[in-house]
C-alpha cells in the first residue's frame, strides 16, 4: 500500500505539502525569525524582504512568524475535530447499522437533520453559543462531521452483518460488542480513514472561515483566517497580509485532498489494477 502511494505523483506531492506544513508548525519556535506577538509600530506594513521575508502587518508583527505559529492552530483543530468525529460518528453509524429496524431509521433521520445544515453555518451557531475558544472550535467542527461519518460507517455494516464470519461469531456466543469492534470494524476502517483525511481539509477551511469572521481563537493568537481578516482592510496597500496566509491554507487543504484521493485509490479494490 505504501509503495503504491509513493508511486502516485499526485499523492506524493500532497504528502510533501502536508509534511512541510507539519514541520513548519512543529519547528515554529526555531524557524520563526521573530516573536509572532511582538509589535513594532516603526516597522508596520513593511513589504516582504530584509528582516521580514513576508513583510509585517498593521501592528509591525512578522507575517512569516505568525504563519508558522498559526499552522499549529489549524493542525490541532483539524486533527482533534476529525478524530472526535470519527469516534462518535463511526460508533453511531456502526451501532445503528448493526441494530437496524426502527432504531436505525430514527438515528438516520437525526443525521439527516444535521446534514441539512451547511457545515459552516452549523459551526457558526455552535461557536456563537459556546464562545470563541479552541476547544469550542474543535467541538463545533466535530459536530458538523458526525453525520457524514455515521453515514460512511453505517453503509458497509448493513452488508457485513449478514456475512458468514459474523454469523459464525454469533453462533460461537460472541457478544455484540466483540462482533462490532473486533470483526466488523477492521473491515470498514479503511473507508472511515479515507473519509477522515478528506474531512481534515474541510476542517481547516471551516476553522479559517470562523476565524475570518471573528469566531475563531481570540487575538492576538495567530491564526490563518484571522490574519486574512486583519489584512482585508489594507488589501490594496498591503496585499501580502492576506495573500500569504491564503497560500498557506491552500497548500494544506490541497495536500490533504491529494493524500485522501491517493488513500481512496489504494484502499478501493475496484481501482486496484489502475
Amino acid at each position: 500500500m505504501i509503495r503504491r502511494l509513493l508511486q502516485n505523483p499526485t499523492t506524493l506531492i500532497g504528502a510533501i505539502l502536508c509534511v512541510l506544513v507539519v514541520l513548519g508548525a512543529v519547528l515554529a519556535p526555531w524557524l520563526a525569525p521573530h516573536d509572532p506577538l511582538e509589535q513594532n509600530i516603526i516597522d508596520r506594513l513593511q513589504s516582504p524582504g530584509g528582516d521580514y521575508p513576508l513583510g509585517t502587518d498593521d501592528y509591525g508583527r512578522d507575517v512569516l512568524s505568525r504563519i508558522l505559529w498559526g499552522a499549529r492552530i489549524s493542525l490541532v483543530v483539524a486533527v482533534a475535530s476529525t478524530a472526535v468525529a470519527i469516534v462518535i460518528g463511526g460508533a453511531i453509524g456502526m451501532v445503528s447499522g448493526y441494530i437496524g429496524g426502527r432504531f436505525d431509521l430514527f438515528v438516520m433521520q437525526v443525521m439527516d437533520v444535521l446534514l441539512s445544515f451547511p457545515s459552516l453555518i452549523l459551526g457558526l451557531i455552535i461557536v456563537a453559543l459556546l464562545g470563541p475558544e479552541m476547544i469550542n472550535l474543535v467541538v463545533a467542527i466535530a459536530l458538523t462531521a458526525v453525520a457524514p461519518f455515521a453515514r460512511i460507517a453505517r453503509a458497509p455494516v448493513l452488508s457485513l452483518k449478514e456475512r458468514a464470519f459474523v454469523e459464525a461469531g454469533r453462533a460461537l456466543g460472541f457478544s455484540h460488542v466483540r462482533v462490532l469492534f473486533v470483526h466488523i470494524l477492521p473491515n470498514i476502517l479503511s473507508e472511515v480513514l479515507v473519509m477522515g483525511s478528506l474531512w481534515m481539509a474541510t476542517a481547516v477551511r471551516t476553522e479559517a472561515s470562523l476565524s475570518f469572521i471573528g469566531l475563531g481563537v481570540k487575538p492576538p493568537t495567530a491564526t490563518w483566517g484571522g490574519m486574512m481578516r486583519d489584512g482585508f482592510e489594507t488589501i490594496l496597500d498591503a496585499p501580502w497580509l492576506s495573500i500569504f496566509p491564503g497560500l498557506a491554507i491552500l497548500a494544506l487543504v490541497l495536500g490533504l485532498n491529494m493524500v485522501g484521493d491517493g488513500l481512496r485509490d489504494v484502499t478501493d479494490p475496484k481501482l486496484a489494477g489502475t
